[in-house]
């Protein structure tokens, strides 16, 4: 089949926030992974991208077509890869200018399903947003986001996705200074790479107009009901907003820390995006911290909610020239929707959690199948009462250091009691859930649906990390096999049992931002 139309949507709508630039040759290009699930899904033929030609293409050296693409200033009668430029605020502090140190994005197309979307390439040489270094990506961290990325997707959580990993057959330096490791090229699959930081980008350098062309994009791309909105960029705002709510609800359902939530990593879409110094929780810790950088815990794992409100916050002040032309009735109905973000985030929060302890929220639940009694209960006092519930037990597992991901696989039908030092106050709590789970055919469907939630296997740290110090050492046979695992996380398999159980949870553990 042929292979799909790359264009370059963005950059024509927005000529500003980009510029033409291509990839550096690898010196020993090698495919060392390559999804062939999601290539299929974009349209892809995987044995296309497995040969010569393919290589070119993921390693940005060829155009669609196979053609060499020109050197020097960008063809106009083809599409040519662009480095984008944006800004952002990073631990709290504006960054003028950020943008593609050592990526571009090679296009976006329509695949299989339709829907627009962007491939990247990371780790492709310097361009000129790069802030230091050569631009090249050592392997660990692309392998990294692979897997975390894929876990994410199989978990039902909005992500970008690695298509490939590709080796560069050189030696780099990491950010962290430390040996030398093989470099690599990561393609990434995103809805878009439209970020907080491109708007505070626009906002702080470009005029109204740009910024305008900027936000209609968006929301043709991501939003399109903002369109017929009476006020779009406000009605885009309301997008991302609730976007985001669901995303930071589903990030702390499964006890995911993403490191560096800066304004530069906070999407548009709705997707997650950079996992540089990412990780897990083993045992739950609301204020788990993995990031080597993230010193004091801003972005800690109980604070991710917070701090995507903040990052919101930040998106808002770019659009309020654009929501009105008075400043104060502006930032009055932008402060309105930001609002709106807690009760959103909430909302998703207790309906993932109903999912995860097995409790309908229909609002229909039979208290007595055989006596025939039922009891209409309104939808939101069953939220609040799993909110109530969900605060309860998290403090358990705190107080008592339990594992996050194996005591709900445990409730779906296992031992949790068993992972609890002391028992009394667990099964007190057990108590009260099986009285909110009533009884009757849609409890039975919720409790029957805890196993298709509670996943078994999730990217441990302990396993991670030793997976990508054998590929540092050339063999990528444990990358492989985590990925195997994660990418079904719902299934007990015998040759992934020693990927199963508690990992290594212990405060010390670091994650590096080499991404």
């Amino acid at each position: 089949m042929d292979d799909p139309v790359l264009s370059q949507t963005y950059a024509a709508a927005v000529p500003e926030l980009s510029i033409p630039w291509q990839a550096e040759a690898p010196v020993h290009p090698e495919l060392l992974w390559l999804n062939e699930d999601l290539a299929r899904e974009l349209g892809y033929d995987p044995v296309r991208l497995r040969s010569v030609e393919g290589i070119a293409l993921l390693t940005g050296q060829v155009d669609a077509q196979g053609r060499p693409l020109p050197s020097g200033a960008a063809a106009p009668e083809r599409p040519f890869p662009t480095a984008q430029v944006y800004a952002g605020h990073q631990f709290g502090s504006p960054n003028p200018q950020l943008g593609d140190g050592r990526a571009v994005l090679l296009g976006d197309l329509r695949g299989a399903t339709g829907t627009l979307c962007d491939l990247h390439l990371k780790g492709i040489g310097a361009t000129p947003f790069a802030r230091a270094g050569d631009g090249k990506a050592p392997l660990g961290p692309m392998l990294r986001e692979a897997v975390v990325g894929e876990s994410l997707h199989a978990l039902g959580v909005p992500t970008t996705r690695a298509l490939a990993v590709l080796g560069t057959g050189e030696q780099i330096a990491p950010r962290q200074g430390v040996t030398p490791e093989p470099g690599a090229i990561l393609v990434r699959a995103a809805a878009s790479h439209l970020r907080v930081g491109t708007f505070e980008y626009a906002a702080w350098h470009l005029d109204l107009e740009a910024l305008r062309r900027l936000v209609d994009h968006a929301i043709e791309r991501h939003h399109p009901a903002a369109g017929d909105a009476e006020n779009p960029p406000l009605a885009l705002l309301e997008g991302v907003v609730q976007a985001q709510a669901e995303l930071l609800a589903q990030w702390m359902l499964v006890g995911f820390v993403h490191g560096v939530m800066n304004t530069d990593n906070m999407t548009i879409s709705g997707e997650g995006i950079d996992y540089g110094p990412c990780a897990f929780l083993d045992r739950h810790r609301h204020d788990a911290v993995f990031s080597s950088i993230d010193r004091g815990g801003r972005y800690a794992y109980g604070n991710q909610p917070g701090i995507a409100l903040w990052n919101l916050s930040r998106f808002a002040e770019t659009l309020v020239r654009l929501i009105d032309e008075e400043p104060n009735a502006a930032v009055e109905q932008a402060t309105a929707v930001l609002e709106r973000f807690g009760p959103a985030y909430l909302d998703a929060y207790a309906r993932g959690l109903a999912a995860k302890l097995g409790i309908s929220t229909t609002g229909e639940i039979a208290a007595d199948r055989e006596g025939g009694g039922a009891r209409d209960e309104g939808v939101s006092d069953r939220l609040a009462a799993v909110r109530s519930m969900g605060a309860e037990v998290l403090a358990l597992l705190e107080e008592h250091q339990v594992d996050h991901t194996g005591f709900f696989r445990a409730l779906s039908g296992g031992d949790p009691a068993a992972l609890f030092a002391d028992q009394a106050p667990f099964r007190a709590w057990h108590e009260k859930l099986l009285a909110l789970r009533g009884t009757g055919p849609a409890a039975d469907v919720a409790q029957a649906a805890m196993v298709r939630t509670n996943p078994v296997h999730i990217p441990r740290n302990v396993h991670l990390d030793a997976a990508l110090r054998a590929a540092h050492l050339g063999d990528l046979a444990p990358v492989r096999t985590l990925l195997d695992a994660v990418r079904e996380p719902f299934d007990h398999r015998a040759e992934h049992a020693h990927l199963e159980g508690a990992g290594d949870g212990g405060e010390d553990f670091l994650t590096f931002c080499g991404t």
